[in-house]
């Protein structure tokens, strides 16, 4: 294989090398790739799923539970809604976990499949094909974009790219409303903007990111993935010899060079690369996989479609270019089940495990004990020693509740000074101010662990109960 990666063991990185300088056609600047459309069964995996994805990010914000939005990611009153789930500040640990889990779910997912997740998944792919659509349902097909930016400017060149640029910034617009959608009411942001009364910092927010998203996929497109996103530089450290990654079999295609479809290659001399250049002009990165693996290839699968055509048209045998690996090229066989790949996942699912644990056994409100900070007790007339506490209960349900309060280890002795029952709101936090007065004859030491004891008594529901350690101080 020319151009061969040399890796000296089976789970050492990849030294991934940019092309050489089989470039895609670009336009007289040099800085444009005008990508050819292309049909295969790898492109419709990635348009189906990109579908997907793009109808569950613009449906989501719109989906309503029990009168409310379901999604609604409340910065300014710091609650996060996601069904029935409420989360708040103080639960920024279940955040930690998803990002703990989403990064080794792309590990997982690297070392098996190479960059999948940019070729099929990513938003700026995704994004990038939609306005590539926009793009040929106006201009036509590549060749005729490319005559079409060539031209002096015309009339009918000025409305096709006024058009494109309209239904870009149009997509744009409507990305990024969708988008502040999940972080304020979304059927009201949408009759605010249009009707110029929203505030002036939503106002901002949504031309913000309606510029980075025409930008981005519009103008930027490979250049975010070839030279801005970190991913494609770190990316080697997870490949090996049994990475599944987008390549070029050349022992099979090399030498190159066309010929008819009736010559026999092999008296010509000829591998089965008839050098059509089709695997180059498919490509969103503009690369030419036969120059071996590149940091920018996102593993696509376009040249892959692109070539299986030609090679079905020749009468020859798909696969020149395919999904393999290093190992299988060089004769081979793939490895699947390798250390590597086993210890991201075990520790995959062992984050999972953990997250849903601990996501189950959340409970739906809290307790802050705050003591008084002036003295740690006092002496009552009685001779009774007295402490006093603020109870913070926090509801972080979405309906109101009931709390009941007791202590363990002093309830028989100790006399409760306040409310020992309290309704909080959704979404509330109430300050209950108590006062624990106990003998000092029925205290053995100067300091007493205790529990203060609270239980939920949601609408409907079983209640719930928690405990909270605190310390009640007698005389030292």
């Amino acid at each position: 294989m020319t151009d061969e990666i040399k890796i000296k063991s089976d789970t050492s990185p990849v030294k991934i090398q940019p092309a050489k300088s089989s470039r895609n056609q670009t336009s007289p600047s040099g800085k444009r790739i005008y990508m050819r459309a292309v049909q295969g069964v790898y492109q419709t995996v990635r348009r189906r799923m990109g579908i997907f994805f793009m109808a569950a990010f613009m449906l989501l914000p719109w989906i309503q539970y029990q009168g409310k939005q379901a999604i609604l990611l409340d910065v300014a009153n710091q609650e996060f809604n996601i069904f029935a789930v409420t989360l708040w500040p103080q639960d920024l640990m279940f955040l930690v976990w998803i990002l703990i889990i989403a990064a080794f779910a792309l590990f997982f997912v690297t070392a098996f499949l190479g960059r999948v997740w940019c070729g099929y998944m990513c938003p700026q792919t995704v994004w990038t094909f939609i306005f590539i659509w926009f793009e040929e349902k106006i201009e036509g097909t590549r060749h005729q974009r490319m005559k079409l930016d060539e031209q002096a400017m015309s009339a009918q060149k000025f409305s096709k790219k006024a058009l494109k640029h309209f239904c870009w910034i149009l997509f744009s617009l409507h990305t990024s409303l969708t988008f502040i959608g999940y972080f304020t009411d979304i059927s009201q942001l949408y009759i605010d903007f249009f009707t110029f009364s929203a505030s002036f910092a939503v106002t901002l927010w949504v031309l913000f990111f309606t510029f980075c998203t025409y930008g981005n996929a519009g103008w930027m497109r490979e250049i975010m993935c070839t030279h801005i996103c970190p991913y494609a530089r770190f990316q080697s450290a997870m490949f090996d010899k049994d990475t599944f990654t987008v390549s070029y079999n050349a022992e099979r295609g090399e030498k190159r060079g066309p010929r008819s479809r009736k010559a026999d290659p092999a008296k010509l001399g000829l591998g089965d690369c008839i050098d059509c250049n089709l695997c180059v002009q498919v490509c969103p990165t503009g690369i030419d996989i036969r120059n071996g693996l590149q940091y920018e290839c996102i593993n696509c699968g376009a040249c892959i479609d692109a070539c299986d055509g030609v090679m079905d048209k020749m009468g020859y045998q798909k696969g020149l270019i395919s999904y393999t690996t290093e190992r299988q090229l060089n004769g081979g066989k793939t490895q699947v089940l390798r250390f590597k790949l086993i210890a991201y996942a075990i520790v995959l699912a062992v984050m999972t495990t953990l997250f849903a644990n601990a996501l189950y056994s959340r409970k739906p409100f809290d307790l802050d004990i705050i003591r008084d900070r002036n003295q740690l007790f006092r002496e009552n007339f009685n001779g009774h020693i007295e402490n006093t506490y603020t109870l913070k209960i926090m509801n972080k349900s979405q309906s109101a509740a009931v709390y009941d309060l007791t202590t363990t280890e002093l309830a028989d002795k100790t006399q409760w000074i306040g409310a020992q029952q309290i309704e909080v709101a959704a979404g509330d936090v109430a300050n209950l101010p108590v006062s624990l007065v106990v003998d000092p004859a029925l205290l053995s030491e100067p300091v007493t662990d205790f529990y203060f004891k609270i239980t939920m008594k949601p609408v409907g529901e079983k209640p719930i109960t928690l405990y909270e350690e605190s310390r009640f101080f007698n005389r030292l």
